[in-house]
């Protein structure tokens, strides 16, 4: 079976798909959204938990090397990392397997460039951050 966002070809459209996505699931779990007017912020959807606003920035992948999903962490066309003033959480979407990675901005900011993810391997590098989305509740105030 063939994931709905999988066949969407052009990325920049993926990607506006898989923002959707991730604001459906955060409404379901009774999170409050926001969403910058534009493009120009470095973050995609603003979420609110409690009073507290933590930004956002979503990315997702179809792309498998080897047994992991390799998922770009920079902004597009720009070879600078996000920073911890611009993002507090980067979500990384692996479409084909349908999980959500909620990575704190101190460890996407430091990646270099991709974060590969393997859902499927237990005790993974980043296995601490899959499906984490009480990380969203927890942040500190901002």
């Amino acid at each position: 079976m063939v994931c709905l966002g999988a066949r969407i070809k052009n990325h920049k459209l993926r990607g506006e798909w898989a923002e959707l996505v991730f604001m459906a699931r955060v409404k379901e779990m009774g999170f409050g959204l926001v969403r910058p007017w534009g493009e120009s912020s470095r973050y995609d959807v603003g979420v609110e938990w409690e009073g507290r606003y933590m930004r956002v920035q979503v990315k997702s992948t179809i792309y498998k090397v080897g047994h992991a999903w390799v998922c770009n962490t920079r902004p597009d066309n720009d070879y600078r990392p996000y920073t911890v003033r611009q993002i507090d959480f980067l979500a990384a979407y692996v479409i084909p397997a349908d999980v959500w990675y909620i990575v704190p901005a101190r460890v996407a900011t430091r990646l270099k460039g991709n974060i590969w993810l393997s859902p499927h391997k237990k005790g993974h590098k980043y296995e601490r951050f899959m499906e984490a989305w009480e990380l969203l509740k927890g942040a500190p105030r901002r």
